[in-house]
């Protein structure tokens, strides 16, 4: 907790410098703006809103729950053309295809997941679920991430997430798929499902846990306050996942979510996204070695106003932590699970 140390990340082969002291420096940096706490519940000006209308002139039908739709924007489409051929080998490109979903929580703009009801969470979950299954048929994988507050890139304050399903292996997919399959080899066991019994055990970085799920920051964690969602039994896809696993998932998300807000009493930021087996040709394929999780990085490290930056050593050499993994678990882990704003109800 005082010293400097490395820590290895056997899941992406990579190191992070842990420099705790690092926290107490004062700070004359960049301050964020907290998010707006008016954000209108319906805005017609707002694309994502029911009734609305979108970029490309089309009319949102007026949904009552989740909504799902092409993106209006997409980073992939279908029928992209072939690249033209490389004359060098440093030169390379290759074929990139694909499809873009966004996909709404609620109908209301002023509501994000952790105020969401149970039922509306396992809604989402649920959704998520038909989208993998739906586009891994023919997508090798299949991304479903969030990005939260405008500090993430989120360029609407309508709760929602975004799906992209790709003709290939993303970087952090192939690495992932490499890592775990190398252990599942040497060791017998799959990496995450031996790293949850191993979390749940130690309990010293554990922030909560019900009968099939556990979050930890875990032991490599680069963001100050990064989480990892891991199902205490082995399944490979979102798809597999049972009834209850399902209905407990919605309650740690909740439980989890609210605690994020609650540290620093504002709309917690974030990038979160979902990772599991390959999905297309390799729904045929032995993938015993993975294992599905979620990863939570949030930016926020010492107030709502205060972000980490991953610049300089973090861009030019590797990553680097300002406060121990145990202290941040401890952190959360003591925080309420009655959301700030529902402590006056």
């Amino acid at each position: 907790a005082e010293h400097q140390h490395a820590r290895y990340n056997p899941l992406r082969d990579d190191w992070v410098l842990v420099s705790a002291h690092r926290v107490k420096r004062p700070w004359q940096g960049q301050l964020e703006k907290p998010p707006a706490e008016d954000v209108p519940r319906w805005d017609p000006s707002n694309p994502l809103c029911p009734g609305a209308t979108r970029a490309n002139g089309e009319v949102n039908p007026q949904y009552e729950g989740t909504f799902v739709f092409p993106n209006d924007f997409p980073a992939l489409q279908p029928d992209a053309p072939e690249p033209d051929d490389s004359d060098h080998p440093l030169f390379r490109a290759a074929p990139a295809r694909g499809v873009c979903k966004v996909m709404c929580f609620h109908p209301w703009s002023d509501l994000t997941l952790p105020l969401m009801s149970l039922p509306e969470i396992r809604a989402v979950i649920d959704a998520w679920a038909e989208l993998a299954t739906e586009l891994g048929a023919s997508y090798p994988w299949v991304q479903i991430f969030e990005n939260k507050g405008a500090m993430m890139g989120c360029s609407n304050p309508h709760p929602h997430c975004q799906v992209w399903a790709s003709s290939f292996l993303p970087n952090e997919a192939r690495l992932e798929d490499r890592t775990q399959r190398q252990h599942l080899s040497q060791h017998s066991v799959p990496m995450l499902l031996e790293y949850a019994e191993q979390e749940a055990r130690r309990k010293e970085r554990l922030v909560v846990e019900n009968a099939d799920w556990l979050v930890v920051v875990p032991y490599w964690a680069t963001w100050p306050y990064q989480t990892l969602l891991l199902p205490r039994r082995h399944v490979c896809r979102l798809q597999d996942l049972s009834d209850s696993e399902r209905d407990n998932l919605a309650s740690i998300m909740q439980r989890l979510l609210i605690k994020y807000d609650n540290l620093f009493e504002v709309s917690f930021p974030y990038s979160m996204g979902w990772h599991g087996a390959p999905t297309g040709p390799y729904l045929e394929e032995d993938c015993r070695h993975w294992q599905l999780h979620a990863h939570y990085y949030p930016p926020l490290l010492r107030s709502a106003t205060v972000r980490k930056f991953m610049v300089g050593y973090e861009m030019l050499a590797q990553a680097q932590r300002d406060l121990t993994p145990e202290q941040a678990a401890e952190r959360l882990r003591s925080l309420p699970e009655v959301h700030y704003k529902k402590k006056a109800e």
